[in-house]
């Protein structure tokens, strides 16, 4: 195996085979990778191998730069054709999804149809996605209030507490998300009060965070003056003001500050299942 001592890390060669775009197998990768510290991966992805010729490269490759190789794969022949390559060159060679589609076909008691990218094909749930993006960047920032009832959940709070993004990725799952930028002094629209059917949620940081996120923000910009956007004291009063708002509201209240975009979608998520159960 190829490795090499970087900065006290453990370097070494991961290969990432799909017959399809390989975005499945390079977010179990990733998942994997985390669970491992010192550990660095030089990533080598090869989407797209669904032919023989494809996957000579691949496995020219894989002995050019030997390391573990991960792959979802449909056809049989060349998963057979990976397997025996990566057997002959003494190299582990792993089958992510197999397990998980076993089980499912054994509690089923069916056999998988063995579709390339099933998962991308541009069925309805494809275009509800499309149709969430849309959403979401045409009420970002508070725009088009008129309409906020008619999405999935309404995301409130100050600057710099993840919120476009956050709808964003949401939009992604297909949700239909906007956001609502919370400034001091400045009302939020009326129409808040009046929601139905979506459900408004609170997004919060802590103080300290947010003065650094803030910090980071104006430096991109190249504005380095002092001004009440960053000043602790008048941070602190405007996280608590809002929550406060929040509060007399009832609405939830996510924390953002060590949640990754990731993990904050998750928790929307949770609170959205709680919404339509109620």
């Amino acid at each position: 195996m190829n490795k090499s001592e970087s900065l006290g890390n453990q370097v070494f060669d991961l290969h990432l085979v799909s017959d399809s775009t390989g975005e499945t197998i390079h977010s179990v990768a990733r998942a994997c990778l985390v669970q491992f510290d010192h550990v660095e991966a030089v990533e080598h992805v090869w989407p797209m191998a669904s032919s023989e010729e494809a996957m000579q490269i691949v496995l020219d490759a894989i002995k050019d730069k030997p390391g573990p190789v991960m792959f979802t794969l449909v056809n049989d022949a060349l998963r057979k054709q990976l397997r025996e390559g990566c057997r002959r060159l003494k190299i582990p060679c792993i089958s992510v999804l197999d397990p998980v589609i076993a089980a499912f076909g054994q509690f089923l008691g069916a056999q998988p149809v063995h579709r390339i990218g099933g998962q991308h094909e541009m069925d309805a749930e494809y275009f509800e996605r499309i149709e969430a993006m849309d959403w979401a960047l045409a009420h970002d920032d508070g725009q088009r209030s008129e309409e906020y009832d008619q999405s999935d959940v309404i995301l409130v709070g100050v600057s710099r507490t993840s919120k476009t993004p956050t709808c964003l990725y949401l939009a992604n799952r297909g949700v239909k998300a906007v956001n609502v930028p919370y400034v001091p002094g400045i009302p939020l629209p009326e129409i808040l009060d009046r929601i139905k059917n979506a459900i408004v949620i609170g997004l919060t940081n802590d103080p300290k965070r947010l003065v650094e996120l803030r910090r980071a923000r104006l430096a991109i910009l190249k504005q380095k003056e002092e001004t009440p956007y960053i000043d602790p004291d008048k941070v602190r009063a405007e996280i608590t003001e809002a929550r406060r708002y929040f509060s007399e509201r009832n609405w939830p209240v996510i924390d953002v500050t060590r949640r990754s975009i990731e993990e904050t979608a998750a928790a929307v998520m949770a609170q959205l299942s709680i919404h339509a159960n109620n």
